[in-house]
């Protein structure tokens, strides 16, 4: 396996792995807080902070564990990711995403592909958006 997919498969896997943590501890603390979303809040954050700390360790010497189209454009920008790299690294965030949400939904007996009911607009909701 070359360097370069050895890298892209990291940043897919990392970026999977990542969302299925984010998503499914949330799945999770949501049916076990009983309510309390405080308690669902801090039980999604440690888990998702444990989890991004052992993806770092393991997957930042393969890719530099970027698993965020913005991280890799801001080392691209630093010159840190060569810039023939970017697409291809968001290639394998995207698709990584995708699968990690996708797999958290399926460890918790929910339809993979879901679509919203609620709406979700106005200017927090933009200014969030573009914070994020």
């Amino acid at each position: 396996m070359s360097a370069t997919v050895r890298k892209l498969f990291a940043e897919a896997l990392g970026t999977a792995l990542l969302l299925a943590v984010v998503i499914g501890s949330g799945i999770m603390a949501e049916r076990l807080a009983g309510g309390n979303t405080a308690i669902a809040l801090i039980a999604n954050t440690l888990a998702t902070v444990g989890g991004l700390y052992v993806l770092i360790e393991v997957f930042g010497p393969i890719s530099g564990a970027h698993f965020n189209p913005a991280v890799s454009v801001v080392m691209t920008v630093r010159r840190a990711l060569p810039g023939g790299l970017l697409l291809p690294y968001i290639a394998a965030q995207l698709v990584g995403a995708m699968l990690g949400a996708w797999l958290a939904h399926a460890m918790f007996d929910m339809a993979v592909l879901q679509f919203s009911t609620k709406e979700r607009t106005g200017g927090g909701q933009w200014l969030a958006e573009g914070v994020a």
